[in-house]
C-alpha cells in the first residue's frame, strides 16, 4: 500500500549514476516508500524461534498473539492476520457491502487509486471519489452523497477514511473529524472501515492513542510492514462476527496461511517495540523537508509534515516531477512521483538523521537549479 508508481531505476540503481562532479555517490539512500524498511535483529530472532501451526486450522499460536494483541491495542474485540493491507482493506468491503452499492472514499484515498480497482472486480461495488479537503474528509463533505434509497440509483453502503492519508502527505484526520465523519455515515445507514495503514504514525504524531481513533469505525486495518519495519503482514480488527466470516472471505480471496506464525513472530516484535520509535522517522521527514525547500526552489505541497512522508511540488526546479526524480536517482538519492504530478518522499528506521542531512546535501544542486 505504498500508493506511488515505482518506476525502475537505471542499471545498477542509484549507483550507476555520477553527482555533479563527475564522481560516485556513495551507496543510495532509498525515500521511495517505508514498505523498504527491513524487520530487525529482534524479529530476526523471532522469527527463527517461533512456535507455529496451521492458521488455516487456526492452530497457530503465534499468529492468535499477534491478533490478541492488535486486538486490544485497537480496541476492538477480535483481529485477522492478513498477507497485505490492500487484502484486508477488500475482505473489509466485500463484508460490509453487496454487488451494485456504492462506497466513499476521499477522490485521493489509496483504495481508489492504488488496489487495482479491486472492489469492483472482487466484489461488484462501484466507488465514489469524494473530494475532501487536503485528504481529509468532513461532515459537509459527505452529505451530497448520503442520499435517500431510490430504486433508480446504487445504495451508498461504506464510508471508508484513510489515516494517516497518504497522497496528501501523511496528514493526520484529527479525532473529532473521524467522530463527525462517521456519525454522518452512521445516521444515513453507512457502515465504517478505517484504512489505518499509518494508524500508527497517526497515534504517534497526535498523542492519541489508536484506540480512539479506530473507536467510530466498524472495521479497521492497520500495516506491519511499513514503519513498524516486519517483513510482510497487515491485520483487520473488528466485532467477533465480523472476524470470523473475514476468515472464511480471505480465504476465498487466497489469503489463507499455513505456519504464518514465522511471520506474526515479527508482526508482534513490531507492535511492541516499533510505535513509539515512528517519531525518530517524523523528525527525520521533518528535517528533510525543511533542507529541501531551504532554497525556495521547492515547497510542500500541501503546507506542512505531520508524519513520516514528504510531498513537494517542484515545479519551481523548472523540472517536472519525472524529470525530477530521475535526476535525484542520478544523485544517489531514490524518490517516486505521485498521480499529483508530484515528487514523495518517506523516512523509515533504515534512513538516519544523517542520511537525511546526506540526502539534502546530494539533492542541493536540484532545489536550488
Amino acid at each position: 500500500m505504498s500508493g506511488v508508481a515505482h518506476r525502475p531505476c537505471p542499471r545498477g540503481g542509484a549507483r550507476a549514476g555520477r553527482g555533479v562532479s563527475g564522481t560516485r555517490p556513495a551507496r543510495p539512500i532509498d525515500l521511495r516508500s517505508d514498505t523498504l524498511s527491513s524487520p530487525t535483529e529482534a524479529m530476526r530472532r523471532a522469527m527463527a524461534t517461533a512456535e507455529v501451526g496451521d492458521d488455516v486450522y487456526g492452530e497457530d499460536p503465534t499468529v492468535r498473539a499477534l491478533q490478541e494483541r492488535a486486538a486490544e491495542l485497537l480496541g476492538k474485540p477480535a483481529a485477522l492476520f492478513f498477507p497485505s493491507g490492500t487484502m484486508a482493506n477488500q475482505v473489509a468491503i466485500h463484508l460490509q457491502t453487496r454487488p451494485g452499492d456504492e462506497v466513499l472514499v476521499e477522490a485521493a484515498g489509496h483504495t481508489l487509486d492504488w488496489e487495482m480497482g479491486a472492489a469492483a472486480a472482487l466484489s461488484g461495488v462501484q466507488v465514489r471519489p469524494v473530494r475532501g479537503d487536503a485528504g481529509i474528509l468532513r461532515a459537509e463533505h459527505l452529505r451530497p452523497w448520503l442520499r435517500p434509497r431510490s430504486a433508480v440509483q446504487s445504495r451508498v453502503r461504506l464510508l471508508i477514511v484513510e489515516n494517516t492519508h497518504n497522497m496528501s502527505g501523511g496528514r493526520v484526520v484529527p479525532l473529532a473529524v473521524c467522530r463527525e465523519v462517521a456519525t454522518a455515515a452512521r445516521a444515513a445507514g453507512l457502515r465504517c472501515h478505517l484504512d489505518g495503514a499509518r494508524l500508527f504514525n497517526a497515534a504517534v504524531a497526535s498523542g492519541v492513542p489508536a484506540e480512539r481513533y479506530a473507536a467510530p469505525f466498524d472495521t479497521v486495518m492497520v500495516s506491519l510492514s511499513k514503519g513498524l519495519s516486519a517483513p510482510v503482514g497487515s491485520l483487520l480488527a473488528g466485532e467477533v462476527a465480523v472476524i470470523e466470516e473475514a476468515r472464511r472471505v480471505r480465504r476465498m480471496f487466497g489469503g489463507g496461511m499455513r505456519q504464518a506464525g514465522v511471520v506474526a513472530a515479527a508482526g508482534l516484535v513490531a507492535l511492541d517495540q516499533g510505535i513509539d520509535r515512528l517519531a525518530e522517522d517524523h523528525a527525520n521527514a521533518r528535517a528533510l523537508a525543511r533542507g529541501l525547500t531551504a532554497a525556495g526552489r521547492v515547497r510542500l505541497a500541501h503546507g506542512d509534515v505531520q508524519t513520516n512522508i514528504v510531498v513537494l511540488d517542484v515545479s519551481g526546479t523548472g523540472m517536472d516531477a519525472e524529470e525530477f526524480r530521475e535526476r535525484a536517482a542520478r544523485l544517489g538519492v531514490l524518490c517516486s512521483t505521485t498521480m499529483a504530478g508530484r515528487v514523495r518522499m518517506l523516512t523509515y528506521r533504515d534512513v538516519s538523521a544523517a542520511d537525511v542531512a546526506e540526502a539534502v546535501r546530494r539533492l542541493a544542486p536540484l532545489v536550488a537549479s
